[in-house]
């Protein structure tokens, strides 16, 4: 039988029906996903805390739920909500995995205190892996003088005067230790508590400009710290993200 032929016999009606029934059915979808948009975004920017990121999350649940079937989802509501956690959690498991590839260690942005515990924990994994590569990777000197030009903003001139190097010798400890970090071939065994100690420095620097204290975890000085805690150095940032 030519099939065909039975094709284009098909009444206008019937043709008109398969014409117009997949816009009416996304058009049912675009009602039920703006309906619920407003809260999906609220869950992204929870898990994110980025405004575009959540935005892209927000997109992507658009299109899964536009290749849906429809028909038997009970709850779209509920289907879309646990669609977008699950993205946003693929996007930060994601973010996690290029810091961690990354030759150049993730360091903490300014403390937000509008942070959720979930995003506070990510920030502490994230730091403590860094603070563990430079720990395993770099020498006492290359570490400091990375991380005080690097997430910190010191200049050459003050990271030379705390460890008495040159100004030259102070770039080149910044470049051997990124040398040393693009190629990860030096593994030193990490002590438990000094790792801790370093952590907690560098998220007490970001969150209170407490140099002192970072200073001396990181050049060693043998007096005591005070716990007392400083504004910035003359001539140097609070703080300064690392790029």
């Amino acid at each position: 039988m030519d099939t065909s032929v039975i094709a284009t016999r098909q009444s206008p009606q019937s043709v008109m029906v398969t014409i117009t029934a997949a816009p009416v059915e996304l058009n049912d979808a675009a009602f039920v996903f703006g309906r619920v948009r407003p809260g999906l975004l609220k869950i992204a920017n929870r898990i994110l805390r980025d405004p575009g990121e959540a935005e892209d999350v927000i997109q992507e649940a658009w299109l899964r739920w536009q290749g849906t079937d429809r028909t038997v989802v009970a709850d779209p509501g509920a289907l879309l909500r646990t669609t977008t956690v699950r993205l946003a959690i693929n996007v930060l498991q994601s973010a996690r995995r290029r810091r961690e590839s990354s030759a150049t260690p993730w360091l903490p942005e300014p403390t937000d205190t509008g942070m959720t515990p979930e995003a506070l924990v990510e920030r502490q994994d994230s730091v403590e892996h860094a603070v563990l590569l430079l720990l395993q990777t770099l020498t006492p000197n290359q570490r400091a003088a990375y991380v005080l030009r690097e997430a910190f903003g010191y200049s050459y001139d003050q990271i030379g005067d705390l460890l008495r190097l040159s100004v030259a010798n102070a770039r080149q400890q910044v470049s051997r230790a990124q040398d040393r970090l693009n190629n990860r071939r030096h593994r030193q065994h990490v002590d438990a508590a000094t790792h801790r100690r370093l952590v907690q420095a560098i998220f007490a620097a970001a969150r209170t400009g407490d140099l002192d204290r970072l200073e001396h975890e990181l050049t060693g000085q043998d007096a005591p710290y005070s716990g007392e805690g400083t504004a910035a150095r003359d001539g140097a940032p609070s703080y300064r993200a690392a790029a």
